[in-house]
């Protein structure tokens, strides 16, 4: 197909640019069918939170959302310090036999939900080494998203606002810049409310979104779900198509050179 657009982390090949996670949903059967609408093939689970069989007497999520069909991204929300986030990459590796990619993830306050960047960059290098394919959520800072590259992390996550907030991108201009200067994908994270948003990452040039809350949050989670897919889907190919320069003045739709009235 001489169209294809394929998203690649870690040397591995999606078609989906829309990663999803499992949490606040009223159950499991209801996460199941929002995740199958959103169409996305990576799903991030909080370890902290979600069973994933160190629980063998709890209901496992994996039934959910089996990793026969998904790429499972387990990520370390809850984490405040950089030992605890190693830890729980390693507790997921064991759990998932072998499994390497993981969604980084460290907070340095509860009131915000800021990462803490500078244990994030400490957790970055100690996982790198020990074999981790790192995606790193940080802040929006052009610097710090170059430093996690530099270290070997497979992806970097800044944040659009703060966790859950659904404001939005605030700071497009910085986005733009680690856009421009990273080689590793940039997956927007965190601060996504509605489809819109969606979009404005993926026309900014950002090669994929993350979210949860604007989902499962929503009045009607599956419906919202395939909108966000649908969002997804515009701004990519708005992104690709090239849009028209912003200008001050108006330019007429049909010129008038050459018309019968001449």
């Amino acid at each position: 197909m001489a169209d294809r657009d394929p998203f690649i982390i870690a040397g591995r090949e999606y078609h989906s640019r829309l990663l999803v996670g499992t949490g606040k949903y009223r159950d499991m059967e209801q996460a199941q069918t929002a995740i199958q609408a959103s169409g996305a093939e990576i799903v991030t689970i909080a370890l902290r939170r979600s069973n994933i069989g160190q629980n063998p007497d709890e209901p496992n999520l994996l039934d959910a959302v089996p990793p026969d069909r998904y790429t499972i991204l387990p990520n370390t929300a809850g984490c405040y310090t950089a030992k605890d986030a190693v830890r729980t990459c390693r507790l997921a590796r064991e759990l998932l036999d072998g499994h390497s990619l993981v969604k980084l993830e460290v907070i340095g306050d509860e009131h915000t939900l800021y990462p803490d960047v500078r244990a994030t960059l400490e957790a970055a290098e100690q996982l790198v080494a020990d074999g981790f394919e790192v995606m790193a959520y940080t802040s929006d800072d052009p610097i710090i998203a170059l430093r996690l590259q530099e270290i070997g992390c497979v992806a970097v996550m800044p944040l659009a606002a703060p966790i859950g907030s659904g404001l939005g991108i605030q700071n497009r201009y910085n986005l733009l810049e680690i856009v421009d200067r990273l080689d590793v994908p940039v997956v927007v994270d965190a601060g996504v409310g509605t489809a819109s948003d969606i979009a404005v990452a993926m026309e900014l040039g950002c090669d994929a979104v993350l979210l949860n809350t604007a989902i499962a949050g929503a009045q009607d989670p599956v419906l919202m779900a395939s909108a966000m897919r649908k969002g997804a889907e515009a701004g990519r190919e708005a992104y690709r198509a090239g849009r028209i320069p912003k200008k001050r003045y108006a330019s007429a739709s049909s010129p008038i050179e050459g018309t019968f009235f001449d």
